[in-house]
């Protein structure tokens, strides 16, 4: 079934010549996924999914190394790296879910005819090689190695150093999957080495790399935009708002900032600023604010917020442009849907925001005007999710205005080709 590699290996010490090596064992993985059959797929991921929950001890001792070695992490920093037996097996879950999916490969994704009697198809094939570089996130090699998998593209990982210890110890379940099922173990590889220069190969790669996608944090994406001969599919930042309505149900409204704002802070779809009409917010702010505050929330508030609640630390605009990552909350109070959807303009990063109201017409307004890859009405921004869209993962989450936007799940790491169908025509 193919040349079988379990990890790239480095070649004299070369950076560089590891990647190409890895990249080339991949194209070749990637030409058997493209051609295996649905049932020899969803046999590796059901594979794998056991290995991850047969090897959780030691996936988890792993990973309490990475976390001892690991020193100055803010709180939002050690949950996005901390995993737990919970977290294990919602990889592991995932990976079934991903199983049970429509294969996505040879779907026809649009037929015609045409007057001379030809027939054009435009059927869905995987896009090739992928190199994903995230950070800090152990969990997201598994759930990217799933859709790749699905998909039919090999895939090249490179995870954080910091994360380094549990990434080895996923992907090691994952190759375990892919050899159950006969396929060629290249398919999901993890980067050598924590060598910065290994990202920087992966950028140049043009020709042995299809696309690359970077999840982390801002400095990290900025690099791979600005440095990538390869194309890119990334988000640089999510700065994320929840909007809430004068006509808004004033218990959703506070049931769905807390948990947009606090479920998890380290996620890319937390809330970072609440805009709240000023019709309502004498009454309902103060009732928000006091939510949080028992959350452990801090605030960032312009004027008209804190002419309503004075102690409230005062915002710059800097702050309504901070993805926080953290229990601070940047507040606003606005006039109106025009008036919310200008600051998301202004401030926001196309990600994910959510209106609250019980008005359809201004729900409508609202995110017919957004520009954001994901809008919301009447629920938590953290819904940006691809296993909360049903996709079983995420690669990630694009807010480019090309080829996908939103949460990245199979279909998106599609690309399609054409077949013409004729009957002897000619071109005259």
């Amino acid at each position: 079934m193919g040349r079988r590699r379990s990890a790239v290996t480095i070649v004299d010490g070369d950076v560089a010549a590891s990647l190409n090596v890895a990249a080339r064992d991949a194209r070749a993985a990637s030409a058997q996924l493209a051609a295996a059959p649905r049932p020899l797929k969803d046999r590796a991921l059901l594979a794998a999914a056991a290995a991850l929950r047969a090897s959780a001890p030691d996936i988890l001792a792993a990973n309490g190394e990475d976390l001892a070695a690991a020193t100055g992490l803010s709180a939002a920093f050690q949950d996005r790296l901390t995993l737990t037996p919970a977290r294990v097996e919602a990889m592991a879950q995932g990976l079934e879910e991903i199983a049970a999916l429509p294969d996505p490969v040879g779907r026809t994704l649009a037929e015609w005819t045409r007057p001379n009697g030809l027939v054009i198809r435009r059927v869905a094939q995987p896009i090739g090689v992928i190199g994903m570089v995230f950070e800090s996130r152990p969990n997201v090699g598994a759930d990217a190695a799933g859709l790749c998998l699905k998909s039919g593209n090999a895939v090249i990982l490179r995870g954080g150093s910091d994360s380094a210890r549990s990434s080895a110890a996923i992907n090691a379940a994952m190759v375990a999957g892919l050899r159950e099922a006969g396929l060629s173990e290249a398919a999901v590889q993890i980067a050598p080495t924590s060598d910065r220069a290994f990202v920087g190969a992966m950028l140049r790669a043009a020709g042995l790399i299809d696309l690359i996608i970077p999840r982390g944090g801002k400095s990290l994406v900025t690099r791979v935009q600005d440095e990538s001969r390869v194309p890119v599919l990334a988000h640089a930042e999510g700065l994320c708002h929840t909007y809430i309505h004068a006509a808004a149900d004033h218990a959703m409204a506070r049931a769905i900032l807390a948990n947009a704002k606090m479920r998890r802070t380290g996620v890319c779809g937390a809330t970072e600023t609440l805009l709240i009409d000023a019709a309502i917010a004498p009454t309902l702010l103060p009732a928000l604010v006091d939510d949080l505050t028992a959350l452990g929330c801090r605030f960032r508030a312009d004027a008209r917020a804190r002419a309503i609640r004075p102690e409230l630390p005062a915002a710059n605009d800097e702050d309504f442009s901070t993805e926080w990552l953290d229990s601070v909350l940047s507040i606003a109070v606005v006039d109106g849907v025009d008036a919310a959807l200008a600051h998301t303009r202004r401030h926001g990063s196309e990600h994910t925001e959510a209106i609250v109201t019980e008005d359809a017409e201004a729900a409508a307004r609202f995110l017919n005007g957004l520009s954001s890859a994901v809008g919301l009405w009447n629920a938590s921004t953290q819904f940006c999710d691809g296993g909360e869209f049903g996709f079983g993962a995420e690669i990630g989450i694009a807010t480019g205005r090309m080829h996908a936007r939103g949460p990245v799940g199979l279909e998106q790491l599609c690309t399609y080709r054409y077949q013409v169908i004729g009957t002897g025509q000619i071109r005259p």
